[in-house]
């Protein structure tokens, strides 16, 4: 059967169909027939009442909640309202506001409605246009009924797919935040546990040499003072600062009666002195968070121009944190009182360490060191000196 428009091709299937003559005479024209809790609601946008009616038949049989608009201006009020719609099905060409309009002005505001555009107009530019406003399909008129209803379910299974994937980064994004809040709580707790740890090994070397701790504390501190000068990052500082804090714990496999000896060794002694910077290497690399410190440990002896021990290594090849060390191990040497002598001035420290640069010291942390304000490290030496608790590498590393 041929029709001689649009219209007349609706207006026979409107007729023919039984479900539809239900539908019409139903006492909700406005809003569709009542429909089951949770249905999805359809907002059918087209200037031709009989279309709208087919087409709200239709949906309304497969269980969908509808409502009609008869122009854009009129389903834009609609959605303006706060009315709430899962889908919008809408004629292309009408009068006063066309589809590829409604569609411009609703997809920026309700961005998780699909619009699904129905028109007669068979060009495929025309449907190009509107996949690139934002319309999520394209349907032919005539259609069938099931063309309809599979174009409705697809539409509304992207819908539910999109939401539910939003849902799930919201809630990963949620559950990955809190992961690094435990993550975070863990490694603090990690960090903590460093510090007893290293203040444990501290303390066992204090048992063999009572000069140590203050020692360790404050070279720990003027090593990190002048890392952070040097712009060293806080996680490489970090690992300076355990090996400047242990760069003696090999000493702990120094016989006492060498080790406490008051008087000048010999040179035997003083060779099995020098074995402390092996042995300290040893002890530590034993300890997984100890490895990189280790090295440290290991070079904190040795001399810019290759006359140090226990390697005789020079230049670029004793690690950054042992050469920021050395200055600093020698800064705390001069400025504090020895059996043997008083302490000196840090200007007579500053002039000693400047002498000494390109051959027990590195160039470049000597540079540094000599532009470092007095004040740094006299506070320092102070707060050091004054502390009764045990001293936190990991909480000067990071600048408390």
């Amino acid at each position: 059967m041929r029709f001689p428009d649009l219209g007349g091709y609706f207006r026979y299937l409107l007729a023919a169909g039984k479900f539809v003559e239900s539908i019409l005479t139903s006492d909700n024209p406005a809003g569709g027939k009542p429909a089951p809790p949770m249905a999805e609601r359809i907002l059918v946008v087209d200037d031709e009442e009989a279309i709208r009616e087919i087409v709200c038949a239709i949906l309304s049989a497969a269980g969908y909640s509808w409502k009609q608009a008869g122009s854009g201006t009129e389903a834009l009020a609609l959605l303006n309202s706060g009315e709430q719609f899962e889908l919008m099905l809408s004629d292309l060409m009408m009068a006063d506001l066309d589809g590829i309009g409604l569609l411009e002005r609703t997809k920026e505001k309700f961005p998780d409605m699909p619009v699904v555009m129905v028109t007669a107009v068979h060009d495929i530019s025309v449907a190009l246009a509107a996949i690139r406003n934002g319309a999520y399909d394209y349907l032919l008129k005539p259609f069938e009924r099931e063309q309809l209803l599979n174009a409705v379910g697809r539409a509304l299974e992207n819908r539910r797919l999109k939401l539910e994937n939003r849902i799930y980064q919201t809630n990963l994004e949620s559950l990955v935040e809190a992961r690094t809040n435990q993550l975070q709580v863990a490694m603090s707790d990690l960090e903590r546990s460093y510090d007893i740890t290293l203040q444990a090994l501290g303390d066992a070397l204090d048992l063999k040499d009572a000069e140590t701790e203050g020692h360790s504390r404050r070279v720990t501190a003027f090593t990190i003072a002048i890392a952070r000068a040097m712009g060293v990052p806080r996680e490489q500082i970090l690992v300076i600062a355990r090996g400047a804090f242990l760069h003696d714990i090999g000493k702990m496999a120094i016989p006492d009666n060498i080790l406490r000896k008051p008087g000048k060794l010999n040179d035997e002694e003083r060779s099995i002195m020098r074995e402390h910077c092996y042995h300290g290497y040893q002890m530590l690399k034993k300890i997984p968070f100890l490895t990189e410190a280790c090295d440290i440990v290991y070079s904190h002896q040795e001399h810019y121009d290759g006359s140090g021990y226990p390697r005789g290594i020079k230049g670029g090849e004793i690690p950054l944190g042992a050469r920021i060390f050395a200055v600093a191990d020698t800064l705390d040497a001069i400025i504090s009182d020895r059996p043997y002598r008083p302490a000196r001035t840090l200007a007579e420290a500053r002039k000693e360490i400047a002498v000494w640069s390109g051959k027990q010291f590195d160039p470049e942390v000597v540079q540094v060191f000599l532009t470092m304000p007095d004040d740094v490290f006299e506070h320092l030496r102070r707060e050091i000196n004054a502390q009764s608790y045990p001293f936190s590498y990991s909480a000067s590393a990071k600048g408390n």
